[in-house]
């Protein structure tokens, strides 16, 4: 189910407590329903509040772009990538950011929040706007984002810069990339401009990509692992059928993060009845 995208600042709902003896659809209370419980537990094993972790960081290499992202352009001062409703692509200043430097920027404003995902069966990645159409980049290198379906106008390659780690190039699938302007209008103090007709990478065209944590394939790695540790000592010795020496709880925790869990147990009970018999 996708979550609501929240800022820093905004007031979190306030869960409306259920009444002394309610009970949920199969007509028992959480402490008399198993399938309840049950639930309950696994999303505790699985990280708990951690699935609600709504801090952004950066992508560090192109396989961590997915879900929700922020675009930072290479603008003094930092700018994102936005879009309205009615599929017009334009800067917005980023507000939420600390000494101006781009690895800490947050969004602030839902329309510089853009959805990432790889196209199915291909390397391309396509950009959702918050109002459900897609980022395109026509023939000439005007941006839009009113179109509903995937075409090679919104298939984009995501680049890692070679010599600026965490930094990345949005190109085309005409081998143009998307880069940021000086605006040209007349007005005072007019946003800066994006394009996608830049045919080399320069500073114009070398961006940082923000986004939500939870969705950052090595911080969850890590967050599964943290999960495959808690287990309790009591637990491990009901496995084993017998109780543990430290060092043993620690080596069967540690199987437990390398994957030969069930080996090491194995191992640990024929001993135990070596011990008993021997």
């Amino acid at each position: 189910m996708v979550k609501a995208l929240t800022f820093k600042g905004d007031k979190k709902p306030k869960k409306r407590k259920r009444a002394a003896g309610a009970s949920d659809s199969a007509g028992k209370s959480d402490e008399e329903n198993p399938e309840r419980q049950l639930k309950v537990a696994k999303a505790e094993e699985a990280g708990g509040d951690d699935q609600h972790d709504d801090s952004w960081v950066s992508a560090d290499v192109t396989t961590d772009v997915s879900g929700p992202v922020m675009i930072v352009l290479p603008t003094e001062p930092p700018t994102a990538l936005a879009c309205d409703a009615a599929g017009k692509v334009f800067t917005i200043p980023v507000e939420n950011i600390v000494d101006n430097n781009p690895s800490t920027a947050e969004p602030h404003d839902v329309r510089q929040v853009w959805v990432a995902n790889r196209i199915v069966g291909t390397e391309h990645f396509r950009f959702k706007g918050h109002h459900g159409k897609y980022l395109s980049c026509d023939k000439i290198g005007l941006f839009s984002a009113a179109s509903d379906a995937i075409s090679p106008l919104e298939s984009f390659n995501v680049i890692a810069t070679a010599d600026t780690p965490g930094t990345f190039q949005i190109q085309t699938l005409r081998d143009t990339f998307l880069s940021v302007h000086a605006s040209r209008s007349s007005k005072a103090k007019a946003p800066p401009e994006v394009r996608g007709d830049a045919t080399e990478i320069t500073f114009d065209t070398t961006l940082r990509i923000r986004m939500q944590a939870r969705c950052k394939p090595k911080l969850k790695a890590s967050k599964e692992e943290k999960a495959k540790e808690k287990i309790s000592r009591a637990e491990l010795e009901a496995a084993v059928g017998r109780r543990l020496e430290e060092d043993e709880v620690k080596k069967l925790k540690k199987a437990r993060r390398e994957g030969n869990y069930h080996e090491t147990l194995l191992d640990m009970k024929v001993k135990g009845k070596h011990d008993k018999y021997g």
